[in-house]
Formats: C-alpha cells, structure tokens, sequence
C-alpha cells in the first residue's frame, strides 16, 4: 500500500471512529445546562452518557458479525443512517427520559463506526503495519477529544445544548458520503462465502475461550474505564467544584486527549524498536503507579486542580501506548473473523466502562476522590491483568513488520 493511500484510509476510519465520541464529547460542556433545562438531577444526566455507552458497546456485537457476512459498508451504511436519525430525536427532546431513549438508539448507530473501522485496519495489515495504521487512525479520531468540547461550547453559547445534535447530524450526514465516495470494500465475496449467523455464533464462542485475547481485551477494557469514569464526571468537578468556565473545562479536556493522542504516534517506532509486548508492559505499570500516585493525594487531603491536569496529561499519554496496541494484539490471529474480533472487544471494553462508570456514579458528589478512586482502580486492575496476561512467560511473538 502506497503512503498517501495510507494515510488516506487512515483520514477516513479516523474520521467514521470519531463520530460516536464526538458525539459524547461535544455536549460534555453542556452537562450541567442539560440538567438544569430538562429538570434533572446529575445521576440521571449522567443516565445519558450511560445509555450511550451501554448500546455502543452491545451494537458492536451485531455489526461485527454482520460486517464479515455482508462486507465492511453496508452495516456502516445503516449506522449512520440510525445515528443521524436519533440525533434529530435527541435534538428534539422534551424531558430526560426521552433523552436518554433516544441516546440509547443513537449510540446503536455509532457503533458501526466503532467496530468496523478496526475490522478493516485487520482487513489490510497485521504486526508493527496494523499498529502503525492503528496509531494513525487514532490521530485523526484525535478530533473529537481536542476540538469537540471546544466546537460544543461555541454551538451551546449560541444555540443551547439541542445545537449539539443538530451538528452531530451533519456530522454523520458526511460520514455517510465518505463512505459512499472513498471508502472501498475490505471484505471481498469470496471471504463471506463462509460467514453466517451459525459462524458468526461459534466464533464468539471460539473468542470466549481464548484467555490471552480476553486478557488483552480487559487490559484495555480497564484502562478506558478511567477515561470514561473522566468522561462522566470531569465536568461536575471542574466546572461546579473548581469553578471553571465551559470554555476552560474544555481546554483542559483538550489538553489530556492531545497527550493521549500524541503519545499514540509513537507505538510505531517504539513497537519496532522494543517490541509491542514490551511497550504494553511498561506502559500499562507506568500509568498505575501515575494513577495511585493522584489517588494518594486526594485521598490524603489535597485538592488543587494542577495536580489533576499534571498527573492525568502523563497518565493519559500512557494510555495513548496501551490502548491502540492491545487492541492490535488482540485480533492479530483472528483475522479470519475480525469483524467478530473486534465487535466483542469493543462491547466488552465499553460495557466495562459502562459498569465502573455506573458504580463510581453511586458515589459521586461533585468532588474529585470518587472520581479519582475509580480512575485509580481502573489503572491498578489493568495492571494485574497485564502481568497475567503478557507476563514473564510470555514470549514475543509479534515480530517486526
């Protein structure tokens, strides 16, 4: 594959990845206005942003297998199509229930853009390539994190929080053009001569048995529980307790998906310099002794905002290196059925996220330590998983190239 046409499909899995979060992160500003316009406390405000996540993570589970049967565009096709349709609903709601419904179905368009997109980067490449065009689709996906909050505040300055999903509309609206113009199919006919619902069912159960791919899942299952329980909570703690403005929270947003996103674009030199097990390794124990470090000082008193950003910015560029490149090593001998690969680990890294995110909102209070406590925990278990799955036994198979 030629370098342009690289970074060409890089461009357009990036941006049909970013849809769904940007999604999330653009009306992450307008939290508190939600709740105060629609009568609703945080618990069910953060319902929302649950909701989303919950049908995210299980409508993978349909369009994975459905992808290796049909091919990578038509589920993508319909997807979208569902997202821009319930984001219409979502603009149009009239109380917090009905948000939530609506973000519920919008959340099962998004995840074609979720599932599929790393279908296809298994479709093309494997090892160091995969993670190479891994990294960068990550960068384009960047997007949604860095600017989304920002492009949220301007929209709910002049518009209010229902502007959000009249501009995810549009935004999906493109998605579906891009697809139709520059995306080609990944998924030839005589590799779904195969495919059906009955495969479809025994590669899951082919997927469950497998502990090491399980294991790589969950490592980067936990480490997004962090980020999500973030997601949930950051701006109750920095807008409502530290005082920040919208604008603010969302450069502060911003600046921690940028470390994220950065440290990403080095897994390709530093994978084949060191090897991808290696950098999972160290990156995964770097940021739980990063992330038991700020629970340390929460937990002992303190409560400034710097610590906050200093310590996650490192904590987020650390998982910048976890997340991308267990992702590839876990469908790296499942090519066969990526497709099914990638939608189970996408359910089951989102669900997870979904749970933590629910348990640590049991005890929120608009404070830092039960937000900090839940990232901590979400580091500290992706540690142990790290070490029993890729431990000292573990040989490096992944080879260069």
């Amino acid at each position: 594959m030629t370098s342009s046409r690289f970074f060409r499909i890089a461009l357009v899995l990036g941006l049909l990845s970013a849809i769904g979060p940007f999604a999330i992160d653009m009306y992450l500003p307008a939290l508190p206005e939600i709740g105060s316009s629609l009568g609703a406390g945080i618990g069910p405000v953060q319902m929302s942003l649950t909701a989303f996540f919950i049908s995210l993570g299980v409508g993978q589970l349909l369009y994975g297998p459905v992808s290796d049967m049909v091919g990578r565009k038509p589920p993508l096709y319909f997807g979208l199509g569902l997202f821009a349709l319930a984001s219409i609903g979502c603009a149009l709601a009239t109380d917090i229930q009905m948000l939530i419904a609506l973000r519920f179905v919008q959340g099962l368009g998004a995840a074609a853009g979720m599932a599929i997109p790393r279908a296809v980067v298994r479709d093309l490449h494997t090892g160091n390539d995969a993670a190479r065009l891994m990294s960068l689709l990550m960068l384009v996906f960047s997007v949604s994190p860095i600017l989304a909050p920002l492009v949220g505040s301007a929209v709910i300055a002049f518009t209010g929080w229902r502007g959000v999903f009249w501009a995810v509309t549009i935004a999906a609206v493109v998605g579906l053009a891009t697809v139709a113009s520059v995306l080609k199919e990944t998924r030839p006919a005589e590799q779904r001569v195969e495919s059906s619902l009955g495969s479809a069912l025994k590669a899951y159960g082919v997927l469950l048995r497998d502990t090491h791919y399980l294991g790589l899942v969950f490592i980067g299952a936990f480490a997004m529980a962090g980020f999500f329980t973030y997601l949930a909570n950051s701006s109750f703690v920095m807008i409502d307790h530290y005082g920040l403005s919208p604008t603010l929270y969302s450069v502060a947003f911003g600046v921690n998906a940028a470390a994220f996103f950065g440290a990403a674009q080095l897994n390709g030199p530093l994978c084949e310099r060191f090897g991808i097990v290696r950098v999972v390794k160290s990156s995964v124990s770097a940021c739980g002794v990063v992330m038991t470090l700020m629970f340390a000082y929460y937990l002992s008193g303190g409560d400034r905002l710097a610590v906050l950003i200093v310590l996650y910015f490192i904590a987020s560029a650390l998982m910048g290196f976890v997340i991308p490149t267990t992702s590839v090593l876990a469908l790296e001998k499942h090519g066969a059925i990526a497709g099914t690969a990638s939608a189970l680990l996408g359910t089951l890294q989102m669900l997870t996220g979904s749970v933590v995110m629910a348990v640590v909102g049991a005890f929120t209070n608009g404070k830092p330590l039960p937000m900090v406590a839940g990232m901590a925990a979400g580091a500290l278990i992706a540690v142990v998983l790290t070490w029993f799955t890729l431990g000292r036994g573990q040989r490096e198979v992944y080879a260069a190239g």
